[in-house]
């Protein structure tokens, strides 16, 4: 379903999302990401706010991995990934910065990640500044973005009309699927 479909508001933890979500499950939506890491970085997250993965009922964790499944798939074909990251941090102490389920897909391919020490150099990404998304999502202004200095100059915040127009082409991509 295009997320241009919808009417209610849809909730990334305490965030309005909606004009960033390029897709809909009953249990499960997909949204590009403020501060992406890589080109293509999205989330996907279970509509109801919870947590932890542990809270969510059988069904909630079928229709969410399941969307990661065909969300990834797109995310690689859009990108010419020729593989992919997909993390959860699963509680604050593992370094979830929203407290709220979301599932992190990255497109990867070869040497992406030579110039910072390799390929398992996104796992420091995503656990450090740069991964934090709530803090980018509490600094950021209704009327207009505020953010943190950020020291990758390369890896800016996107304004909320790049992200809804993101959302809408990747809308269309999922289609294809």
């Amino acid at each position: 379903m295009s997320a241009t479909a919808t009417k209610p508001a849809i909730y990334f933890g305490n965030f309005v999302v909606t004009a960033q979500v390029f897709h809909l499950t009953p249990h499960s939506f997909a949204l590009v990401n403020l501060k992406p890491l890589l080109p293509g970085h999205v989330l996907v997250s279970p509509r109801r706010v919870t947590p932890r993965l542990s809270d969510l009922t059988h069904t909630e964790v079928t229709d969410l991995f399941l969307t990661v499944q065909r969300v990834g798939r797109m995310i690689q074909r859009v990108y010419n990934g020729t593989s992919l990251n997909i993390a959860m941090q699963d509680g604050a102490d593992a370094g979830q910065s929203v407290p709220h389920v979301h599932t992190h897909i990255i497109p990867r391919v070869k040497a992406d990640l030579d110039d910072r020490g390799g390929s398992d150099a996104i796992h420091n990404m995503l656990e450090g500044d740069e991964g934090n998304v709530g803090k980018h999502l509490r600094e950021w202004s209704e009327d207009r973005p505020r953010f943190p200095k950020v020291d990758d100059d390369a890896r800016k915040p996107r304004s909320k009309e790049d992200m809804a127009k993101e959302a809408q082409r990747l809308a269309q991509e999922m289609e294809k699927e």
